[in-house]
């Protein structure tokens, strides 16, 4: 069964950076696009950013555009989120998660629902505090 788990997060000073780490089994991993959201406390999920199963193309939330970059590889299974500057308001558990919307539109790309995410993994915990 899909299996998604991630890792990387910790305590960051505002301004720091931190690499979340996402180890992808018991799916064809190359084929399938990938996303990174994120649920901040007392809110709901929040999309941050989806890649392409080619790698080449990126989608990112404006909040973390110019910050944060998503990457994968498909030889290992993994998929990446380099997240740097970081501020206060992006505190939250990190998870990926398959993207699998219904249809792929340049709309979709940039403000996917709910509903266009897959599988999930646990979550890894990013905390941006001085």
């Amino acid at each position: 069964q899909v299996q998604l788990v991630e890792s990387g997060g910790g305590l960051v000073q505002p301004g720091g950076s931190l690499r979340l780490s996402c180890a992808a089994s018991g799916f064809l991993f190359s084929t399938y696009w990938m996303s990174w959201v994120r649920q901040a406390p007392g809110k709901g999920l929040e999309w941050v950013s989806t890649i392409h199963s080619d790698v080449k193309n990126t989608y990112y939330a404006d909040s973390v555009k110019g910050r944060f970059t998503i990457s994968r590889d498909n030889a290992k299974n993994t998929l990446y989120l380099q997240m740097n500057s970081l501020k206060s308001e992006d505190t939250a558990v990190y998870y990926c998660a398959t993207f699998t919307p219904s249809y792929y539109s340049d709309y979709v790309l940039l403000h996917p629902s709910l509903a266009d995410f897959g599988s999930r993994g646990q979550g890894t915990q990013v905390t941006v505090s001085s």
